[in-house]
């Protein structure tokens, strides 16, 4: 370019002939009349053609490589190290560079050609949130787990939040809404989803669809009037699209470590909090997320108590007083053996009811085949069978009041000593298990471990308790004092006046 300037400028300006011009400059005449014949300020040179001499003999099975990946997701897709790596397996001999190079212009070929134009939305403070879920590695424990992370986005403040579940099923939706609203401090007259199976259950025409029911009473008592996309629109809630790529480069890489699931959404949570903190508003460039978001919070619908969020089935009690969910098994009370009665799943925890009666509740087993036992549903069982005490599976590790685990202990050693012990436990429905655990106590220190000697001081401790009377203020008026007079009886046995 400047060899161009100095060429005008000598020949338009100066006034010298293009003989002269190419004597001072050392150029050809041919170049510097190239030059003056045109108005390019500057002349590049582009290569029609790229050899590959090396490349070339593989250039069809790069392709194949690179439109195999295409179709895969974009963390499983291999990098241009991965193909040239690839090639060199085949047999090619050339360098990374030229790999590179053909890669890079194959991709930009092929994105060009998906690129659409998109009409930028703008949202009123309160108006709307979007919501969309994503899969993460995390270190819980010690071991890497695959855990689905839920994402909520307020549309005018871009303010964030994530909370991370084991599954993807209705129960977890809806415990991530009651998070997220309590979280940001109210909800959103609108929300904005795909069409996930635990939230749309039939896609109609158009922008119509017919909610999952359970979802719409989660709606219904946030005043949420929820909204899908059009299918295989992602961009109908780009903000939240771009916050799963944010979030999992900014939270999960590297890979995050945590004891378990409560630890992790709390850190979760807290990084929320930072980010927003830290990061500008794309359109308030002067203020921050957190800024914009504390002003939006005054918009929020306000809503006073929390949603129940559970998903509800009915499940029969089996003959071992279990029932099943999500291929795990949970124990009930022994009463409702045979009998069909309603399980509700929660997020974290399992309750079964029956009758508008829990007579179970669990924390959620999420991996197969698990069994969890509650050892005080099957103590009436034992009343009838007090030999199952010894290799009842509900019993094993059982964790008991250290006064009744040392009774336990103490009878061990007799020949009916299950059946001793099962007659203390059936005592605490009518006395309670501190009772009994303080009348086992005073058994043991006096070295007199049995079941009459239990049931003799929770007897004696029932008859120290003084009778209450009524106030005397609440006594009706005597018409006259008794007499302490033991001759009135006498005249009532020989037959006198009643009232003499």
């Amino acid at each position: 370019m400047e060899t161009i300037r100095k060429i005008r400028c000598a020949y338009q300006r100066d006034g010298k002939s293009i003989r002269q011009i190419a004597r001072d400059l050392r150029l050809s005449r041919n170049t510097v009349k190239k030059v003056l014949r045109g108005e390019a300020t500057e002349f590049t040179y582009s290569r029609a053609t790229q050899p590959l001499p090396k490349l070339g003999p593989y250039e069809d099975s790069l392709l194949g490589h690179l439109s195999s990946d295409a179709d895969k997701p974009r963390r499983e897709r291999r990098t241009a190290m991965g193909l040239f790596a690839q090639l060199q397996r085949e047999g090619y001999e050339g360098g990374y560079d030229s790999v590179r190079r053909y890669v890079k212009k194959w991709r930009e070929c092929t994105s060009q050609a998906a690129v659409g134009a998109y009409i930028p939305q703008s949202f009123e403070p309160g108006e709307a949130y979007q919501f969309d879920w994503s899969h993460e590695f995390v270190d819980l424990g010690g071991a890497v787990v695959k855990v689905k992370v839920a994402h909520f986005r307020l549309c005018y403040s871009r303010m964030p939040f994530c909370v991370a579940y084991h599954r993807e099923s209705l129960e977890m939706v809806l415990d991530a809404h009651v998070r997220a609203f309590e979280f940001f401090g109210g909800s959103c007259r609108r929300g904005i989803y795909d069409n996930l199976k635990t939230v749309v259950t039939k896609v109609l025409l158009g922008k119509d669809r017919l909610f999952n029911p359970r979802f719409c009473q989660v709606a219904s008592h946030y005043l949420v009037e929820p909204v899908a996309c059009t299918p295989a629109a992602g961009w109908e809630k780009g903000q939240v699209e771009n916050q799963v790529s944010f979030m999992r480069g900014r939270v999960f890489v590297p890979r995050v470590k945590c004891a378990g699931l409560s630890e992790l959404n709390r850190y979760l949570a807290d990084r929320c909090r930072t980010l927003a903190a830290g990061h500008r508003h794309p359109e308030m460039k002067d203020r921050t997320v957190a800024e914009v978001f504390a002003e939006e919070q005054s918009r929020l619908v306000l809503v006073g108590t929390a949603f129940d969020g559970f998903k509800e089935t009915a499940v029969r009690v089996s003959s071992t007083s279990l029932v099943s969910y999500d291929s795990n098994r949970y124990s009930v009370d022994s009463s409702a053996v045979g009998r069909t009665v309603m399980l509700r799943a929660y997020a974290d925890r399992v309750r079964v009811v029956n009758d508008g009666v829990i007579i179970a509740e669990h924390p959620r087993l999420f991996g197969r085949h698990g069994v969890s036992y509650d050892p005080w549903h099957y103590v009436s069982v034992l009343e009838r069978k007090p030999g199952a005490l010894r290799n009842g599976a509900p019993f094993k590790d059982w964790d008991l009041p250290a006064p009744l685990a040392g009774m336990r202990e103490a009878l061990g050693t007799k020949s009916d000593g299950d059946r001793q012990f099962v007659g203390i436990l059936g005592t605490i429905g009518a006395y309670g298990l501190e009772a009994v655990a303080a009348a086992c106590a005073e058994a043991l220190a006096a070295k007199t471990p049995s079941r009459d000697v239990v049931l003799n001081i929770l007897s004696r401790v029932g008859d120290d308790d003084e009778p209450a009377f009524p106030a005397a203020e609440h006594l009706p008026a005597l018409a006259r004092e008794p007499l302490a007079d033991c001759g009135r009886y006498d005249v009532l046995l020989s037959g006198g006046e009643r009232h003499a």
